[in-house]
């Protein structure tokens, strides 16, 4: 995949962050603080998940702004 995906799933309050093709998930890793590590069968990291969205940068029941920077 030559792209980064964001998924943000507004009823479950996460964020999922795809370097790869979400289909090649085959594990999950808890990093710690609600980060979530999605790796392929190499154990590669294809991806990141973020529990808690909205209450860990303080904007529960606000919208969630959102800034997109491309270098």
């Amino acid at each position: 995949m030559d792209k980064v995906t964001l998924y943000y799933h507004k009823e479950l309050d996460t964020l999922d962050i795809w370097f790869a093709d979400p289909k090649d998930e085959h594990i999950c890793e808890e990093a710690g603080d609600g980060v979530i590590l999605k790796k392929n069968k190499d154990g590669k990291v294809i991806g990141i998940e973020k529990l808690y969205v909205s209450k860990t940068i303080g904007m529960v029941g606000k919208p969630i702004p959102f800034e997109l920077l491309v270098a």
